[in-house]
């Protein structure tokens, strides 16, 4: 095209506002995130209403669920606590539809339920059949499941976004958690192909590669002091990561202003893996 009689147009975003006027926030937005009841989920539901979200704590463990609710409720927010088990399709089923009888729409899902805390360490050959298939089925098809029950909504108000949370672990290629790394590079290859899929519904897919995030979540295996010094002399940013380090990236993935960002995988550890 002749740059001299070229029309420049801009995009707008729901509101009809140019790219520029964007809209970089969630007020209103009715925003599910699994796991919501702990750790980096925890952080993620209490943030996302402190800036005017409504949200839906998803969460297996249902009192964990209700103290977060009600954290939010104190704080002046607006939040729902639902338990649903993301590997079970009726459980998740029924999750979506309280939803959309609460408040009429769904607009962002953040998938952040996982199992890692509880694993063992060891050597994958040694790995039970049974937590191979419960890690897959919870990390993977959980997914996949709640993606499921979420998307006709999104397709029907022609506007949503799905955030998936993988790990950094899978670029460090982390050994003795061959199930939990196995599932969180999935969640790539899954983001990739759905966002190639849902775009044409005005729906954006990205995902986000954490690195070794501080929660109140117990662990079966913590790292030493040693190997937490070793880790953090190879990151950019020589500090700890907080679940708050993440907050602003998944904020920005639900709003207008990322509306032409999709099939993206984002590292937000610190520099860890900066050069993958």
């Amino acid at each position: 095209m002749d740059p001299q009689t070229a029309t420049l147009t801009r995009a707008p975003d729901d509101s009809g506002a140019p790219a520029h006027a964007r809209d970089f926030g969630v007020q209103d937005r009715v925003v599910v995130i699994t796991g919501g009841g702990q750790g980096i989920g925890r952080e993620l539901s209490r943030q996302f209403a402190a800036a005017g979200a409504i949200v839906a704590i998803a969460d297996l463990n249902l009192a964990a669920a209700r103290s977060v609710e009600g954290e939010i409720v104190a704080a002046g927010g607006r939040g729902l606590a639902l338990q649903v088990d993301v590997a079970d399709k009726a459980s998740v089923d029924a999750m979506a539809q309280a939803i959309l009888d609460a408040y009429g729409r769904i607009d962002v899902l953040v998938n952040n339920a996982a199992i890692f805390a509880t694993l063992n360490k060891r050597p994958f050959d040694q790995i039970p059949l049974g937590e191979w298939e419960q890690v897959m089925r919870v990390n993977i098809t959980g997914v996949f499941l709640t993606s499921c029950a979420v998307v006709p909504a999104m397709r029907q108000a022609g506007w949503g976004r799905i955030i998936n949370i993988s790990s950094d672990a899978v670029n460090k290629g982390v050994p003795n958690y061959l199930h939990y790394v196995t599932s969180k590079s999935a969640l790539i290859g899954m983001t990739n192909s759905m966002a190639r899929e849902l775009g044409p519904h005005g729906i954006t897919v990205n995902c986000i590669r954490p690195g070794g995030v501080a929660t109140e979540v117990e662990r079966t295996h913590n790292p030493t002091e040693e190997i937490r010094a070793s880790l953090l002399t190879q990151q950019c940013l020589p500090r700890g990561q907080m679940p708050e380090d993440l907050v602003g990236i998944v904020m920005f993935f639900a709003t207008p202003a990322a509306g032409f960002i999709t099939g993206q995988t984002i590292a937000a550890d610190g520099g860890m893996t900066h050069n993958h």
